[in-house]
Formats: C-alpha cells, sequence, structure tokens
C-alpha cells in the first residue's frame, strides 16, 4: 500500500458532472447557462457524483435539481472532460468536471437556490458570456459535434 503526505501544496480531488443543455428555437440553437450565486459567474449546470452514481446519472440529477427541467433527451457520443484547480478556503482543489450534451424540449427554467439567473443564449452569446476559457472550450467542441460529428456519424 502507498501513502501520500498531504501536504498544503497537494490538491484534493473532486469529480463532478453536468449537461450541455440546447433547444432548437427558430431553426437556431440556443444553450443554457446558469449565473452561480457564489461569485456570480456563468456555466453550465453541473455538480458532485455521489457514492454510487455514474458520471450520466450524477449529471440528470443534477439538471433537474438546479433547473427543474427533466424533459432532455442525451445525444449520444458525446463526452467532453474540463479539469482545473481552484483555492477552497485557502487549499487547493483539482476539479474534473464530465460533461454531457443534451437536447431540452421545454425550455422553462426554474433555478435553484446556487443560482441567481438562467438563460438561453445563442452559440456566439453563449461564447461571450461563459466566464471561463474551459466553458468556452466545451461550447466549442459541443457545436463541433452537433454540426459535424453527428452527421458523419462519427460516433465519437
Amino acid at each position: 500500500m502507498i501513502t501520500r503526505s498531504t501536504s498544503r501544496d497537494e490538491g484534493k480531488e473532486e469529480r463532478s458532472a453536468g449537461f450541455v443543455l440546447f433547444r432548437e428555437e427558430g431553426g437556431k440553437r440556443r444553450y443554457l447557462l446558469l449565473r452561480h450565486r457564489n461569485g456570480g459567474h456563468w456555466g453550465f449546470p453541473k455538480g458532485g457524483i455521489e457514492p454510487g452514481e455514474d458520471e450520466l446519472a450524477a449529471a440528470g440529477r443534477e439538471v433537474r435539481e438546479e433547473t427543474g427541467i427533466s424533459d432532455f433527451e442525451p445525444i449520444p457520443g458525446f463526452r467532453a472532460v474540463s479539469r482545473y484547480r481552484f483555492l477552497r478556503d485557502g487549499r487547493p482543489i483539482d476539479k474534473e468536471v464530465v460533461y454531457f450534451l443534451a437536447r431540452v424540449h421545454d425550455g422553462e427554467v426554474r433555478i435553484s437556490s446556487e443560482h441567481r439567473d438562467a438563460g438561453w443564449f445563442s452559440p456566439e452569446e453563449t461564447l461571450r458570456t461563459l466566464t471561463y476559457d474551459q466553458g468556452r472550450r466545451i461550447l466549442a467542441e459541443a457545436e463541433e459535434y452537433l454540426t459535424t460529428g453527428m452527421s458523419e456519424g462519427s460516433g465519437r
């Protein structure tokens, strides 16, 4: 058995999962972003993976809890990963977030107490509104998948 010291410089690891949600409106795609109460940053719905839960189940649960949306259709073959480090109470946290992609049929959103705003945005508006580069990269991967990956039947 290997043990590791837990110096202040080593990060705790956390895993989360979420969905990049989109809907079609007038033949154009719109993405859902949530504005977090703490910090005010904009991002996609996501949250911690609970014990015994797989990534997809956690992502679905988080969407329902954070947005009130339960009528969504996961798009097969899309899985994007975001990794970053942040500080919590002065300690580094290494975070991995797995995102899936889903089409929403009813766009009515009821945000949770974790958020203070939500909106459906065009791809260009989403790109400008997202707070972090990792979110912009995930959006670019989703857009590419929806415009080329699915039509090619790549099954990524």
